[in-house]
C-alpha cells in the first residue's frame, strides 16, 4: 500500500519533448530525500483537447504539478483547474521568460518546440553521438585526431557513458580501455588535435562494480583476476604511469555522477579564442 509519507505524484506537462520539466523535477525531488515521487509524464501537449484528459489523471491523483507550456491559454487552464483542485502549479518558464522579456526589451517568440529547432547546432550533436559510437572501447584508432576529446581507464570506469554524454553536448569523444602491459594505440600518441583524459576511481570501487556486472561467457575469462582488489590496484598503476608519463590530467570518478565528470572534462578543454 501506498504511504502518503513516503511518495508524492509529480505531474510533468509539457508542449515539447518534456526533457526540461523532467530534469527540474528530478533535481527538486532529490533534495527531499524523505519522499519519493511518481512521475507522471505528459509530453506534447499542446490543444485543450490534450489537456483536458491531463487534468482529469490530475484530479484522480493529486500531487504537484510544473509545466513548460507557452500557449497561454492552455497555462492559465493549468493554472486555473489546479488552483480549484487545490494543487500546486508551476509554469517553469513564465519566470524565466519574464527575466528575458525585461532584460532584452521585446516580447518572446512563443514557439512550441523552439530548443528543438533542426538547426546547425543539432547536426553537430548528431554528427558528435555518430562519431562517439564509432568509437567507442577503442574502435577505429586511425581516427582519434578528429575527436574533440579521447577518454582513457581501465574498465568500468565509466568511459562509454561519459562519451556519450559529451557527444549529446556536441562533442566528439573517442574512449580507449587501458589493459595492464598493453600498450596505447600509435595514432592516440600522435594525436594533436584532442583534450586526452585518463578516467581512475578507487580500486574498491572498481572491484564493486565489476562485482555487480554480467560478465558474459568470454572464452578465457578469469573473473578473479577481474575483480581481484590486488590485480586492479595494478591496473591503476598502470593507467596512472601512462598518463604521467604523456601529461594527460586524470579525474576520479569514485563519488562522480557521469554529469558531473562530463562537466570536469568540459572544464579541462581549452577555452575558443
Amino acid at each position: 500500500m501506498e504511504n502518503s509519507k513516503n511518495f508524492f505524484h509529480l505531474h510533468l506537462i509539457s508542449d515539447s519533448t518534456g526533457e526540461t520539466l523532467i530534469s527540474a523535477g528530478r533535481a527538486a525531488s532529490a533534495q527531499f530525500r524523505s519522499s519519493s515521487a511518481i512521475e507522471h509524464v505528459y509530453p506534447l501537449v499542446r490543444s485543450r483537447r490534450q489537456l483536458l484528459p491531463v487534468l482529469a489523471s490530475i484530479d484522480q491523483q493529486p500531487g504537484i504539478v510544473l509545466y513548460t507550456i507557452v500557449d497561454q491559454e492552455l497555462a492559465r487552464l493549468v493554472d486555473v483547474s489546479c488552483r480549484e483542485m487545490g494543487v500546486p502549479a508551476t509554469n517553469l518558464l513564465e519566470p524565466v521568460l519574464a527575466s528575458f522579456q525585461s532584460y532584452l526589451g521585446a516580447p518572446s517568440g512563443r514557439r512550441v518546440g523552439a530548443q528543438h529547432a533542426l538547426n546547425a547546432e543539432y547536426f553537430a550533436r548528431i554528427e558528435a553521438l555518430n562519431f562517439t559510437m564509432d568509437h567507442d572501447d577503442g574502435q577505429m584508432p586511425e581516427g582519434y585526431d578528429q575527436a574533440d576529446v579521447v577518454i582513457i581507464g581501465i574498465s568500468r570506469t565509466s568511459k562509454t557513458p561519459t562519451s556519450i554524454y559529451l557527444a549529446n553536448r556536441g562533442i566528439k569523444t573517442a574512449n580507449i580501455p587501458i589493459v595492464s602491459g598493453v600498450p596505447l594505440p600509435e595514432s592516440l600518441l600522435k594525436a594533436t588535435r584532442p583534450l586526452i583524459v585518463g578516467l581512475i576511481a578507487t580500486t574498491d570501487r572498481i572491484s564493486q562494480v565489476r562485482e555487480n556486472r554480467e560478465l558474459g561467457t568470454t572464452t578465457g575469462f578469469d573473473r578473479g583476476d577481474y575483480t581481484d582488489r590486488a590485480s586492479i590496484a595494478e591496473e591503476l598503476k598502470y593507467a596512472r604511469m601512462l598518463c604521467a608519463r604523456n601529461g594527460w590530467p586524470l579525474i576520479d570518478v569514485s563519488r562522480r555522477s557521469i554529469e558531473e565528470t562530463a562537466a570536469a572534462i568540459v572544464a579541462l578543454r581549452p577555452k575558443p579564442r
